[in-house]
């Protein structure tokens, strides 16, 4: 085995860590939300960069907490849980769990997790070379100063959502309170004191130099594609599609989650105005706060409510689709720019996209696989469906299309883990 030239010569020795000699950067990935692969879980981002970088020249550390909710975590006795599959070693510690998102019981899980990491014992695992912390929770920033201090690793701090900016636009707090405050000192404290700075969103350098000036290089890489789930798709079953869709019409589909920030007004909207076009119908798949509400106030005969569907029947129920539908609200958040996992499903799936959007572009447009109209605009959602139904069909497909290919050609985790790849090997290079 041949050296490569970024790694430390005194790691080559005997690890306790699978006792086995080490000629590789030991990487630790530190997160409180952390989804793994499961029998049930096709596993999120973190997971899949981190099997990628495992791949490369990487031995892989995640430590996570157990208080995640939205996916399958391991039961386990005892403060942690640990497990090597896919090419990295997991940690799990058992943390404060919640289940309201806007509560002071998730505050004091974050608080809960922090402890957690500072008492863990570390000392049978490989010393880290290069620590990424990922938001959320903020505060594990500190976790990574400490590791940054302790061992002179390079530390990167991983940007998903921009706190406390999401907290002020969509979730109603004023940045006067104190808990606002707080977060923002953190905030500018991980921008100015981290080695490198990674958002998910491609316009972040434009929101850290609005925090501070002081700052350590920005770079994007977004939201992907597993390639090794992608495919794994199962079709819907034939009581569903006889339900729900009829080919005989032109169907208008959004999936996704039905709350207050899916901003879904014009579409439904746009819905009550169209019901003239007998031969077109809104198809809205999915569940959520607002999904009730919306069927009470939206009783329309073009209108239809599908069921919330298992992730691996939604390709299957876009392949349905005639276009596509996804809307924002006009939130500062946006003008960083977008990297959403239901955004690439519409691409995979080869239909034309109508995005209700007014923040920075990207990905429909670097595509040309769809087109922004601006946010909250009923009209234009009316306008631009109309003349996708006036539009050949042979037209629309080669437009989906160009989505498809363009999200398989750059946005798979294999491309955006030797993204993160060059950012480490520059940073160990630097001195």
């Amino acid at each position: 085995m041949m050296l490569v030239p970024w790694a430390h010569p005194q790691k080559l020795k005997i690890r306790s860590w699978g006792m086995e000699q080490n000629m590789k950067t030991n990487l630790w990935y530190i997160t409180k939300y952390f989804a793994p692969q499961t029998a049930s879980s096709f596993g999120g981002r973190g997971h899949s960069l981190m099997k990628e970088l495992a791949k490369l020249e990487y031995n892989v550390t995640v430590i996570s907490s157990d208080s995640n909710n939205l996916c399958e975590i391991p039961s386990f006795v005892g403060k942690s849980h640990s497990e090597k599959k896919h090419g990295y070693r997991l940690i799990f510690l058992k943390t404060l769990k919640y289940t309201t998102a806007k509560s002071i019981k998730r505050i004091l899980s974050w608080l809960h997790f922090e402890w957690n990491l500072f008492t863990f014992k570390t000392q049978d695992l490989p010393k880290p070379d290069v620590v990424i912390v990922s938001s959320l929770s903020l505060l594990t920033i500190f976790y990574g100063f400490h590791l940054k201090n302790k061992f002179g690793a390079k530390l990167i701090f991983e940007v998903r959502d921009i706190w406390p900016l999401t907290i002020i636009e969509e979730g109603g707090f004023s940045k006067n309170n104190p808990f606002v405050f707080l977060l923002g000192i953190v905030e500018r404290l991980a921008y100015k004191n981290s080695d490198y700075i990674i958002g998910t969103m491609p316009n972040l350098l434009d929101h850290v130099e609005s925090v501070t000036k002081n700052h350590p290089p920005v770079a994007c890489i977004p939201m992907g594609i597993d390639k090794d789930i992608a495919d794994d798709s199962i079709p819907l079953t034939e009581n569903y599609k006889l339900t729900y869709f009829d080919k005989k019409y032109f169907n208008f589909v959004y999936a996704g989650t039905v709350g207050i920030t899916n901003a879904l007004e014009p579409f439904l909207n746009a819905a009550k105005g169209m019901q003239s076009e007998k031969e077109l119908r809104f198809i809205v798949i999915g569940d959520g706060a607002l999904r009730q509400e919306y069927m009470r106030k939206y009783d329309l005969p073009n209108l239809i409510f599908a069921p919330k569907i298992p992730r691996n029947m939604v390709q299957s129920a876009l392949a349905q689709a005639d276009l596509l539908y996804f809307s924002t609200h006009n939130s500062k958040v946006w003008n960083f720019g977008l990297s959403l996992n239901k955004l690439i499903d519409y691409m995979r799936a080869g239909k034309p996209i109508i995005a209700s959007y007014s923040g920075y572009p990207s990905m429909v447009n670097e595509a040309n696989c769809g087109e922004f109209i601006p946010a909250h605009d009923t009209q234009a959602v009316v306008k631009t469906i109309s003349k996708y139904m006036q539009m050949p069909k042979e037209e629309r497909l080669a437009i989906g299309s160009r989505g498809n290919k363009w999200i398989y050609e750059n946005r798979t985790y294999t491309v955006l883990a030797n993204d993160y790849n060059e950012i480490i090997k520059n940073l160990l290079h630097t001195h």
